[in-house]
């Protein structure tokens, strides 16, 4: 039997989203997906606790395609920075494993910007071995953030991934919340 997990930040890929936030309580919603993949706002969540980034997990521009770009990560940073951190946020892209991994890397970062780049890094690593942040994403993102480079080179330091095609949900703990405390948690 799960317990209600109060706050923390889950991830997890598309098709688990009504498990993952019925178990955990979530009621903050980013969807990192491609407009024509995105989900209807659940009915625990009220429509503006439901951030919808539309692009594509591509690292270069391409024809018919929307890569992660500067604004998203603005409307990302804003929405994280509006999280009361009272209740779970949970992020999701298709499986889990790379838009969804970036934006919860960004918001771990925006949320403490004191943080070292690397503990975030590594402790989205320990909470699940098959993330592989977008790299595009992570580097806008910096840049907005001011990080210096620092983003992107504690992407490094994550280590290997294990290849999946979607990830096991997970919670990244840890890290200071707006007005929470969030810990690694494998059965998010």
């Amino acid at each position: 039997m799960h317990t209600k997990v109060t706050a923390g930040v889950h991830v997890c890929a598309l098709r688990h989203i009504p498990e993952v936030v019925a178990r955990t309580g979530a009621r903050h919603l980013i969807s990192a997906i491609n407009a024509d993949l995105a989900p209807v706002t659940p009915t625990e969540l009220a429509p503006e606790r439901h951030l919808r980034l539309d692009m594509h997990d591509i690292i270069e521009e391409r024809d018919g395609a929307m890569a992660p770009a500067e604004e998203h990560v603005h409307r990302l940073v804003s929405f994280a920075q509006s999280w009361d951190g009272e209740t779970p946020l949970l992020i999701h892209c298709f499986a889990g494993l790379s838009r969804s991994t970036a934006a919860a890397f960004i918001t771990l970062c925006a949320l403490n910007p004191d943080a070292p780049e690397q503990k975030i890094a590594v402790a989205i690593r320990r909470a699940s071995d098959t993330a592989v942040p977008n790299r595009r994403f992570v580097a806008l993102a910096d840049d907005v953030l001011g990080r210096r480079g620092r983003m992107v080179s504690a992407l490094g330091d994550m280590g290997p991934n294990r290849f999946a095609t979607e990830c096991i949900p997970f919670r990244i703990d840890g890290f200071s919340a707006p007005r929470a405390r969030l810990s690694t948690d494998r059965a998010a």
